[in-house]
């Protein structure tokens, strides 16, 4: 016989997207809901009384004041990066070359990369983030050591073989022919397998000639239901790289798409300093693009047009960008996103930042059928946030007039304290 969990707590609601239609017409807080998990997806969503009424035989968790959400979903991240995170005083090209590819190379032993992939994901999930989507390094071994790590956890996750051929070291270059076989056993192994998919990886267009980014479009070509992610528009001084490697290309978008590298599930990180054609054709082929706000001031790159963006209907996703990003934490992540935001004229309203971790991550992803909202039909994957964690936030929570200023504090000034519990495909990760 099955289990059945209820979860009773003030629970996030989300009909729609708060980019385009008026924050609360779309997303709601239920201020005593609840949740009913079964074979670990979400059953039924509704008031806690009701459902504890119709449901006297589910084991029921309490959560009280705390606030129960879809779970984060981080769109971008580099799990190689992990124990390099927060190093100095670096740019995009010279932090690549200072920390990333040292580090990149310390995979080449597949239990140094099964560490790295397990030590990860822990801290991930301690951070509230139950999806993730992943470059790996460029041996396959790393893909394996993600995604065992991720089945043996119950996650869904999203990764790729990270495909270099130049401009990196020689003990990180693969060649055209080697990163399409080596992507298409792993896709052959891995996309699907449980709650796993593939994403093919070229790094960006300046470690990549243009004979692999062409073997990479015609792979995606014969894997169309596959993501394909990479990095856009980062730094300047990358976008005039990219311009001298590529002279015939009209920007650094068309770099990809020559070589078949531009659809609807392309994922492109950070594309921060964008032309209009890039904009347009972005919005015109259904890309997606994912806002990474601490890496982006971290190592200097810029802020991204999140509204402007979102006002054109492009799917958004947000991520920590580790271990660029500053921060394994989405609570932290969505405190950058509204700063950013403030410094370019919009102040974000926090039901728009939850969106963001949760349901416009999904949707950048292609998993919005999947996870993101609290629904039911889709998989139980939840964080659920002690809205009073530290004294400092305590103090401004005990202060506030609405549910929107109780759930302000903790996206501004929330870490891992504020991660009460997690949950993933039903399953109990996480009890503080």
């Amino acid at each position: 016989m099955s289990s059945t969990d209820l979860l009773l707590g003030m629970t996030f609601g989300t009909s729609g997207n708060p980019f385009l239609a008026p924050y609360d017409e779309v997303i709601s807080v239920n201020t005593r809901g609840g949740v009913l998990l079964r074979d670990g997806k979400i059953a039924e969503v509704g008031e806690a009384d009701d459902l504890r009424a119709r449901h006297p035989d589910a084991r029921v968790t309490d959560y009280g004041g705390h606030l129960i959400c879809p779970g984060f979903i981080d769109a971008h991240v580099h799990y190689p990066q992990t124990a390099i995170i927060a190093s100095w005083g670096k740019q995009l090209i010279d932090w690549l070359n200072t920390y990333t590819f040292p580090e990149e190379m310390r995979l080449s032993d597949p239990e140094f990369a099964r560490q790295t992939a397990e030590g990860y994901l822990d801290l991930s999930l301690g951070h509230g983030t139950t999806t993730v989507a992943s470059y790996c390094t460029i041996h396959p071994h790393s893909v394996d050591a993600f995604f065992e790590a991720a089945l043996a956890r119950g996650l869904r996750a999203v990764a790729g073989k990270t495909c270099m051929d130049r401009n990196a070291p020689p003990d990180l270059q693969d060649t055209a022919q080697s990163a399409y076989d080596d992507s298409k056993a792993l896709i052959e192994k891995w996309h699907g397998r449980g709650r796993l998919g593939y994403a093919i990886t070229p790094r960006f267009s300046p470690t990549s000639t243009p004979e692999q980014l062409s073997a990479l479009g015609a792979l995606w070509a014969e894997h169309p239901d596959c993501l394909m992610q990479t990095h856009l528009s980062e730094q300047p001084a990358e976008v005039d790289w990219v311009k001298g490697l590529f002279p015939q290309a009209r920007d650094y978008l068309d770099t990809y798409e020559a070589h078949g590298l531009l659809g609807a599930r392309g994922v492109y990180g950070h594309a921060i300093h964008l032309e209009t054609r890039e904009t347009d054709r972005i919005a015109g082929a259904g890309a997606a693009l994912v806002h990474c706000p601490t890496s982006n001031t971290f190592i200097g790159s810029g802020m991204m047009d999140v509204a402007g963006l979102a006002a054109r209907g492009i799917p958004l996703g947000m991520a920590t960008d580790t271990g660029g990003g500053s921060s394994f934490s989405m609570l932290r992540t969505m405190a950058a996103t509204y700063e950013i935001a403030q410094l370019r004229g919009t102040a974000l309203h926090p039901a728009q930042l939850l969106w963001l971790a949760t349901a416009g991550s999904a949707r950048s992803l292609h998993l919005d059928d999947h996870i993101g909202r609290i629904a039911p039909g889709l998989e139980a994957d939840l964080t659920v946030l002690d809205l009073a964690s530290t004294p400092a936030i305590a103090q401004r929570h005990a202060r506030a007039e609405g549910i929107w200023e109780a759930v302000f504090p903790t996206l501004m000034m929330g870490d891992d304290r504020a991660i009460a519990d997690v949950w993933t495909g039903g399953m109990r990760r996480s009890e503080r």
